[in-house]
């Protein structure tokens, strides 16, 4: 939730203040020179190193472990687009005005407003998981009934301890029935539709519900440890794993952040040597570098996973990571063992 909302913030802000300076900076002589500097030099300035200070961090960080990735390149293309313009914008207020200035800074602006949209996408995505994860939590009770009547916390119940279950209340801990029979809703973990009997001796889970008969329950395993728990903790396990795409769009990172700065060099070397001028052949290296920035390989990944993961999750269907969601793609035929796995849990006529 904290991640989202700074993510919002610094989006809005972005979004905020890109949308006015691409729009003077298209109006091409529309708005006099000198306040058009200026504008587009604080907008800019405030998007590049307010919201974009988060890509400047990772894409350092990521350089000095020898590893370049898509924040390495946002910082380069973004940074490179702003420095430029604001070492040409300074030196055009402290000397005549006789022209307009040409500036890129909007650019990077842009680059970082998109990529934050992008971001803020994935971390939504991210958001309704950890939704789906306490919408399975909440289906254990927070209490619990000992034998002798007292009530407890169930995150502190241990192996051995003997819980009543009294009809309409929900199991709060795995563990074996040693008084008692009674028939249970277990559709939340199995998809049966109808309740299965249970007698002295049968297994219960952490979340099912008990429908007619008072138990006594021996706690087998409690909070972290039941059924419930691993599934949401696999749950989260998936938002977390990377699918052979990502891993892959990692390592082309390695390599294309390093041929973006060579081929960004020769593009300004080339210039040179062609005869133009250094600010020609700075604008067309800026260019490489601002067209390179944001790899949509990059950044459409890792929200391709979160978003499948976490709308499965809100269906009732758990993927163990990025790797079976992928492989997914290429099902053709699905075999069920039994009918229980198509239900939605609750019969119907």
């Amino acid at each position: 939730e904290g991640e989202v909302h700074g993510l919002r913030r610094d989006a809005v802000i972005a979004i905020a203040l890109t949308v006015p300076l691409l729009a003077i900076a298209m109006m091409h002589g529309l708005v006099p020179a000198l306040p058009s500097v200026v504008i587009q030099l604080v907008l800019g300035t405030i998007v590049v190193l307010g919201p974009g200070r988060r890509y400047f961090r990772g894409g350092w960080r990521a350089v000095r472990h020898g590893s370049p990735d898509m924040n390495t390149l946002i910082a380069l293309g973004a940074g490179t687009a702003w420095l430029s313009s604001t070492v040409v914008a300074v030196r055009w207020l402290a000397g005549p005005h006789a022209h307009m200035p040409e500036l890129y800074v909007e650019a990077g602006a842009a680059i970082v407003a998109f990529v934050m949209i992008g971001k803020l996408l994935e971390s939504r995505a991210r958001a309704k998981l950890s939704e789906a994860v306490r919408g399975l939590l909440s289906l254990a009770p927070p209490t619990a009934h000992l034998e002798d009547g007292s009530e407890v916390d169930a995150a502190t119940l241990a192996a051995g301890d003997r819980v009543r279950v009294r009809p309409g209340e929900h199991v709060p801990a795995d563990g074996t029935i040693v008084e008692g029979a009674s028939a249970l809703d277990e559709s939340m973990l199995t998809g049966e539709s109808l309740p299965v009997d249970k007698d002295e001796g049968s297994p219960v889970y952490a979340g099912t519900l008990n429908q007619n008969g008072a138990l006594v329950v021996r706690v087998a395993r409690a909070g972290g440890d039941t059924a419930l728990a691993r599934i949401a903790r696999a749950v989260e396990d998936a938002q977390g794993s990377k699918a052979p795409i990502a891993r892959l769009a990692d390592r082309v990172s390695a390599y294309f952040v390093p041929a973006v700065l060579a081929i960004a060099a020769l593009t300004f070397a080339g210039w040179l040597a062609g005869g133009a001028d250094a600010s020609t052949a700075l604008a067309r290296m800026i260019a490489v570098l601002v067209i390179a920035c944001p790899c949509a390989l990059g950044l459409a990944t890792p929200a391709a996973v979160a978003v499948g993961t976490s709308r499965g999750a809100e269906l009732g269907v758990l993927f163990k990571g990025g790797t079976a969601l992928e492989v997914a793609s290429r099902i053709e035929i699905v075999a069920l063992d039994k009918t229980g796995t198509l239900t939605t849990g609750h019969p119907v006529l």
